[in-house]
């Protein structure tokens, strides 16, 4: 049965913050609240596999199983994919067998503590921690040398512990560091953010802050312009704080904690100090798209392939792992940004999904990382049951 549970039954957060924004001076405090449900979980059958939607032509199959709690993915260019298990501490290898749809057993790698972003550059993998990034090479048969420790002091995790690594055209190293918490004032500046990293770990600086947690990151293969869906707020009602596409510049400020949406005020929080509300809301980047309040944007990737028809290049593909923190579940479902000839977002539209079933009172996947495969199919990885999912074209 549905469980529905009102948390600090004060004023409505959602209600009072959008009638903040718009009154001078600073509010009055309010309180948080908002509601929990968790849909049960259920096995990742061939039934409910197959009964997941996809545009016509495509084809969603179990690339990989049994996996443990899969989460990033990254891809090698002859198609040998690594996935992190951040609960187990390992980096697995699935090598590509040619003309399955399929990859091979999956070998251990790489073993550290809370292991989870992975990127790949020049014959070397990277692999990010809670505080330390890893680099080791790439042998010929897809095993990795020794781990050496480029850094090991990185924010402590809190709330957030999920670091997520990404190349940029620039050749650049991306880390995006989560928020510590809900909201607070970061004694860490490097907390909330995405800081660029240099591969020989010889310094790092931050790129862009009042980022609440993008974990999912990546550029626009024409305009080059770095795009990253962040986590909004909880506790802030069922259709607040909404999730935000970021177009994501250096040495932008997103807003968080103080700031959300489209220039709404935190008042759950005190303001930021030395200024009023209405003064950093001025200093802050608006986010370019907001979408269902809660989803939990994952992974992001843009495509670049020659598999899927031509009018599905260049737009990006987000895994939404779905909500805990509303009455109703949202996410559970791979959705598709458009993009138009200009390079600009246009719209948000389901991909595949959705992963709930029996009336959405469950589940059989929250999925999470997202990567092209060299094939031009995208895998996509759901830490609940251990699936990689591969979504291909099948209709020529």
């Amino acid at each position: 049965m549905k469980t529905s549970t009102r948390l600090l039954a004060a004023a409505a957060v959602a209600a009072c913050a959008q009638a903040y924004a718009q009154t001078p001076g600073e509010p009055a405090k309010a309180s948080y609240e908002g509601n929990v449900f968790r849909p049960v979980k259920v096995e990742a059958t061939d039934a409910r596999v197959a009964g997941l939607r996809a545009p016509g032509g495509f084809a969603v199959t179990k690339y990989a199983e049994n996996l443990g709690k899969p989460r990033m993915l990254a891809v090698a260019p002859n198609g040998d994919v690594y996935v992190s298990d951040r609960d187990k501490g390992t980096v697995s290898l699935l090598r590509y067998v040619q003309g399955t749809g399929k990859g091979g057993e999956a070998i251990e790698v790489a073993r550290a503590p809370d292991v989870h972003g992975l990127a790949i550059m020049d014959g070397k993998l990277y692999i990010a921690a809670i505080r330390e990034l890893y680099v080791a090479d790439i042998r010929s048969d897809g095993t990795l040398g020794e781990l050496k420790t480029l850094y090991d002091d990185l924010p402590d995790a809190g709330q957030h512990p999920n670091r997520t690594l990404r190349f940029g055209p620039d050749k650049k190293l991306y880390l995006s560091i989560g928020s510590t918490c809900n909201a607070c004032d970061e004694p860490n500046p490097e907390s909330a953010t995405i800081v660029q990293v240099n591969t020989d770990g010889s310094g790092r600086s931050i790129f862009a802050k009042g980022l609440r947690n993008t974990i999912g990151f990546d550029w626009h293969p024409s305009t080059r312009e770095m795009y990253g869906f962040d986590h909004g707020i909880d506790w802030l009602g069922d259709e607040q704080q909404k999730e935000e596409l970021n177009l994501l510049k250096e040495g932008a400020d997103y807003g968080w904690p103080y700031i959300f949406e489209s220039g709404k005020f935190n008042v759950a929080e005190e303001p930021p100090p030395g200024m009023s509300f209405a003064e950093y809301a001025q200093k802050t980047a608006a986010p370019v798209k907001l979408y269902t309040a809660h989803a939990s944007p994952l992974g992001l990737v843009f495509y670049t392939g020659d598999q899927f028809p031509a009018e599905y290049r260049n737009d990006a593909f987000v895994t939404m792992r779905g909500s805990w923190n509303r009455a109703e579940p949202a996410g559970y479902k791979v959705v598709r940004v458009r993009y138009d000839n200009q390079g600009r977002p246009v719209r948000f539209e389901d991909f595949v999904g959705t992963w709930l079933t029996n009336n959405n009172q469950a589940h059989f996947g929250r999925i999470t990382g997202i990567a092209q495969h060299a094939d031009g199919s995208l895998l996509v990885a759901d830490d609940s049951n251990g699936v990689i999912y591969r979504v291909a074209y099948t209709r020529q």
